[in-house]
């Protein structure tokens, strides 16, 4: 009988930045060893040395350059599909403890890694990188040594795309296209759009919790995994509308009449509130609409040159920050727009400065991070922050700075994706979820009249 090896690894499994080598092996002993110092284990393994050799430091030079070239090489896997940033490269030490460090770091042998970025020629922590490089590294090095040791194992990825944003999303994507399937079976399980190859809709299975009613109670049957992705209920089926839309909006020539934002969340926030909507039978965003992101009013200009090239109709909606006035103005003036076709998120709210999170009021974006991070952050109290702007971004950004250590990372895109996965967030009646409809409903209604008559 052949039983087939798997290899798990999830969005949590990421590579401690500092280990104590005598805490490690003493975490071994007692069978309580961290995912991260697991993973740290395995990149020891990958570069030929262990945890003995490392505390003896009698031959640091070997060491050093047997991990530095271990680190090379993961790298350089890592650079071939990660095109944000191709100025970094992850650096080892290997040092004895300082007494003054926080324990367990302050006796014994510590190793430490740090990310150099040679764009502005200085190291930080590995810790302090994004999560999402942290997750790509650490899923190489994982997945390197496992295929060294186990052959063609079945590759189970636990939200892989969660810490990655959407053109990061889209890298992992095309690396597991080229290097994991020809040689692996690989299963992944992901709420974002962006991890939804739509060029290959035959892979999807759709996962839905099947619920009936027998008399007053509802009663769960389990999980139902389907290969009938027309036939779910809509909150299975919403991510695999979005991917859609974001696929179309990538062509950049289907869509007749094309809105620019921002940001890949922007998309999201917007999809999600013209589909409740419109399942409310108010006014939603015009299908006629493709959303497309731009990656800020920067490159707006150069978006608007491609698309006005390929006599597009173009409306344009911006988020505002002190100090943008003349930015904005420029893209009013711009040839390629037709007059009254750009907007700015303070137009809808009652604020002089906003982005489109601001669309949400306080109440509900808050309660959208705190759902997306696990978290208890008080409405009023984030308001209080960063007093200088009304921006919830800011202020939520501000909040998570004072957080423990050991708290999630924050990033624009968070909250947005769990609002994919739980579109019943907009579904109650109470009064932050209508006002921010009704907001919306608004943005829609002025961009809808920009449309022909059909």
């Amino acid at each position: 009988m052949h039983i087939p090896k798997i290899m798990y690894f999830s969005n949590y499994d990421r590579m401690s930045g500092d280990v104590s080598i005598e805490k490690l092996k003493q975490d071994i002993a007692n069978n309580n060893v961290s995912d991260g110092d697991r993973v740290f284990q395995n990149f020891l393994r990958f570069a030929g040395t262990n945890l003995d050799e490392l505390a003896s430091l009698n031959q640091y030079e070997q060491l050093t350059a047997r991990v530095e070239a271990a680190s090379i090489k993961i790298t350089d896997q890592i650079f071939e599909y990660w095109s944000q940033n191709q100025h970094l490269k992850v650096r080892f030490t290997i040092d004895a403890a300082k007494s003054g460090d926080p324990a367990p770091f302050n006796t014994g042998t510590i190793m430490r890694a740090r990310v150099y970025n040679g764009l502005h020629d200085m190291t930080v922590p590995f810790s302090d990188r994004s999560a999402g490089f942290i997750w790509f590294f650490s899923f190489l090095v994982t997945f390197s040594q496992v295929k060294k040791d186990h052959g063609n194992v079945i590759i189970l990825l636990d939200e892989p795309g969660l810490n990655l944003h959407g053109r990061a999303q889209e890298d992992l994507l095309r690396y597991i296209e080229e290097k994991l399937k020809p040689n692996h079976q690989v299963i992944f399980t992901t709420h974002s759009p962006f991890m939804v190859p739509a060029d290959r809709l035959d892979w999807v299975r759709t996962v839905e919790d099947v619920v009936v009613q027998k008399g007053q109670k509802f009663v769960s049957l389990g999980s139902k995994v389907g290969t009938d992705i027309l036939s779910t209920d809509r909150d299975t089926l919403f991510p695999l509308q979005a991917a859609l839309g974001y696929e179309i909006t990538q062509s950049l020539f289907v869509g007749e009449h094309t809105l620019l934002v921002e940001g890949p969340a922007d998309i999201l926030y917007l999809k999600a509130a013209s589909n409740e909507l419109s399942a409310r039978g108010r006014i939603s965003l015009d299908k006629r609409w493709v959303v497309c992101p731009s990656n800020g009013i920067d490159k707006i200009a150069a978006f608007l040159s491609l698309f006005g090239g390929n006599k597009l109709h173009v409306a344009v909606l911006l988020d505002y920050a002190k100090g943008q006035k003349a930015k904005v103005d420029q893209i009013k003036q711009n040839r390629l727009l037709q007059d009254g076709h750009v907007f700015t998120v303070t137009e809808f709210i009652q604020q002089d400065e906003g982005d489109v999170e601001d669309l949400l009021g306080a109440a509900l974006y808050v309660r959208l991070v705190n759902s997306a991070y696990g978290q208890q952050l008080d409405p009023a109290q984030v308001l209080s922050l960063v007093p200088e702007t009304p921006r919830l971004v800011r202020k939520v950004e501000a909040a998570f700075r004072v957080l423990p250590p050991e708290a999630p990372e924050f990033d624009h895109y968070g909250p947005a994706a769990w609002l994919i996965e739980n579109p019943k967030e907009l579904r109650d009646k109470s009064a932050p979820v209508t006002e921010a409809l009704d907001r919306f409903e608004e943005l829609f209604k002025r961009l809808n009249a920009l449309l022909p008559s059909n």
